[in-house]
């Protein structure tokens, strides 16, 4: 067994991280999930939350992310993120994702409702993760 992953994060605007890991905890759709090496193969999408990066040294990192996509396997993990930034200079792209989103919401009946609120609700706890 390996004792690292390769992991990567990159969004639109520019590759975020690049290095090795032993672990990667990220907010899949259907629920929080951490990946190791010798992961099972798996595409998950993702919801706005932390990805938090534990390097080869120890080190733990996060990135918040808006949404998008994770492709685990054995020896990698590719994050491919909707918007990610680190520390706080991503905040305040996340506040006005916020007021989009609660725009949305308040606009929204229905099934599609229910979702405009989760995303709400899932940007607020980012939100208050980051603090």
């Amino acid at each position: 067994m390996a004792n690292t992953m390769q992991f990567d994060l990159v969004s639109p605007e520019k590759r975020l991280a690049s290095l090795e890991a032993t672990q990667v905890q990220i907010p899949a759709a259907e629920g929080d999930m951490t990946a190791m090496p010798d992961h099972a193969p798996v595409i998950t999408t993702l919801r706005p939350g932390l990805v938090t990066v534990t390097g080869a040294d120890g080190t733990e990192t996060s990135f918040a992310v808006t949404g998008g996509f994770a492709e685990i396997n054995a020896d990698a993990m590719s994050v491919l993120a909707e918007h990610a930034s680190q520390g706080a200079e991503g905040k305040e792209a996340l506040e006005g994702f916020l007021a989009d989103a609660r725009a949305r919401a308040a606009e929204a009946s229905g099934d599609a409702k229910d979702v405009a609120e989760k995303l709400v609700a899932d940007l607020v706890s980012l939100l208050d993760a980051m603090d």
